[in-house]
């Protein structure tokens, strides 16, 4: 028994597309970042430092960015390790990019947290 389908009426799709785009939509992006929740991106534990000194100087050196935290008397200086400055100018980056997943992924070498990962004096750049 052959079964008969009805062609959808070309208003009533417009319609239904109307009401999705002026509801703000069901097919929201994600942002990594819940509604009144933070995130940061950080160095991945897994990351060698060969590609965490390639990502500082990516953000510092060739998009520019303020990196004065993580040099000589920047408040995140200390530790001076490679994890440690990698998360702070990947971060930077993050933030100053529209806080994207993509603006954190680095070659896998960067991730998404949403806990503050700021130290002592050391405050990672939150946009909101």
């Amino acid at each position: 028994m052959a079964h008969s389908f009805r062609v959808l009426d070309p208003i009533l799709i417009l319609s239904l597309l109307l009401s999705i785009i002026n509801s703000g939509g069901i097919l929201n992006l994600a942002n990594a970042q819940a509604p009144g929740q933070g995130s940061w991106c950080i160095a991945r534990p897994s990351a060698s430092d060969e590609e965490l000194q390639r990502n500082i100087h990516y953000v510092c050196n060739e998009q520019k960015m303020d990196c004065s935290l993580i040099y000589d008397g920047g408040s995140c200086c200390n530790p001076d390790t490679f994890m440690n400055h990698a998360s702070v100018a990947m971060n930077i980056y993050y933030q100053n990019s529209g806080r994207n997943y993509w603006n954190c992924d680095f070659g896998k070498t960067g991730v998404i947290v949403v806990t503050d990962p700021s130290y002592d004096n050391c405050k990672f750049e939150f946009c909101q």
